[in-house]
């Protein structure tokens, strides 16, 4: 099968052939309709790889195979299913009970860092991670959602809020825009910070109640705070910070009320760091989420389904268009997720 494999000799993408994947005990074999490009991508391409490794974390297709082991599970061959990004773990531990990848009993692997990733024709999946979608959701469109969109979902639905509250989301591109919509939907207002005006364009029509450029912009804590009418020195109830910049961390606490949260979802290679004193006094909580473990998706699936939330795609139509997106992620050029489609 054809699989786009990071080639760390050239430092680029590549198209290679590969072995088609066999399931293994308590595994499906699934034919890849759709795989797209996260940024945590980037962070499995920096680390050292000695031979080539597929990437890409973020999928759905449809059943091929089912191992004998994994059979009478409510799944059949032709489902259309997505999944989580990891394989190889007991979802019974305590680790597995906070994460997956915490598992005390095997060693997880995951797809595109220790497992071959996505981009390929087929994978094999835990059965365990899977979850058939319903018809709202196409296998073609949907694999943002594995892990972004539920991400999304989940670090909206941690911030404790009731509607009529305020969130910022700081970091509008892909996650950062199913944010919006999970928040409007949710009945919460919403302001969107960003560094692109484009992407900032794309966030306020999908709802925001406002958005501001925190490069262009150097009053916007200022403006922001206006926009929610709550007094000077009293800011958002929650604010989610998506970017995977340092400057966009430094940038949540001015924006968050006095108790409020904020909420850890982007990844700077160099960590966070926020003010002890801040944290132990309460003038702001500190929380993170992620895709969590597979028993909590239904919840982000229903919702995503009932609520006709969509990400915003450009769709590639061969493995060959992956190392350009790739070089376009790393210039900050990208402004819609990007998807690949087998057709």
């Amino acid at each position: 099968m054809k699989a786009a494999q990071w080639d760390p000799a050239q430092q680029k993408v590549v198209v290679n052939e590969v072995p088609k994947p066999t399931p293994g005990p308590g595994q499906f074999l699934v034919r890849l309709a759709s795989a797209s490009l996260c940024h945590s991508d980037l962070m499995s391409m920096a680390m050292p790889h000695e031979k080539p490794i597929t990437i890409g974390h973020e999928g759905a297709g449809y059943i091929e195979e089912i191992h004998s082991t994994a059979e009478n599970k409510g799944f059949k061959v032709g489902d259309g299913i997505g999944f989580t990004y990891i394989v190889n773990y007991c979802d019974d531990c305590e680790g597995c009970a906070v994460h997956n990848n915490h598992c005390l009993t095997k060693k997880s692997r995951v797809h595109g860092f220790d497992e071959p990733g996505l981009f390929a024709e087929y994978a094999a999946v835990d059965a365990t991670s899977c979850i058939i979608l319903p018809q709202e959701l196409s296998p073609e469109t949907s694999s943002p959602i594995f892990c972004g969109g539920i991400t999304a979902f989940h670090c909206v639905d941690s911030c404790e809020l009731k509607p009529g509250q305020w969130l910022a989301i700081i970091g509008c591109g892909g996650l950062g825009q199913l944010a919006v919509q999970y928040a409007k939907a949710m009945g919460f207002k919403v302001i969107g910070i960003d560094i692109n005006d484009d992407i900032l364009s794309t966030a306020k029509s999908q709802g925001a109640d406002a958005v501001f450029n925190s490069r262009s912009n150097p009053n916007f804590f200022e403006e922001a705070k206006a926009v929610m009418n709550r007094g000077p020195n009293k800011g958002a109830d929650a604010v989610a910070v998506f970017s995977a910049a340092t400057a966009a961390y430094k940038s949540a606490p001015p924006l968050v009320k006095l108790g409020g949260i904020i909420m850890v979802v982007g990844l700077p290679a160099a960590g966070v760091t926020f003010d002890a004193l801040d944290i132990a006094r309460g003038t702001y909580r500190v929380k993170g989420d992620s895709t969590g473990v597979p028993k909590r998706m239904k919840k982000a699936i229903d919702f995503t389904a009932k609520h006709r939330i969509k990400p915003e795609i450009e769709i590639h139509k061969s493995l060959d268009a992956v190392n350009e997106m790739v070089e376009r992620m790393k210039k900050g050029e990208l402004t819609r997720r990007q998807l690949v489609q087998f057709v």
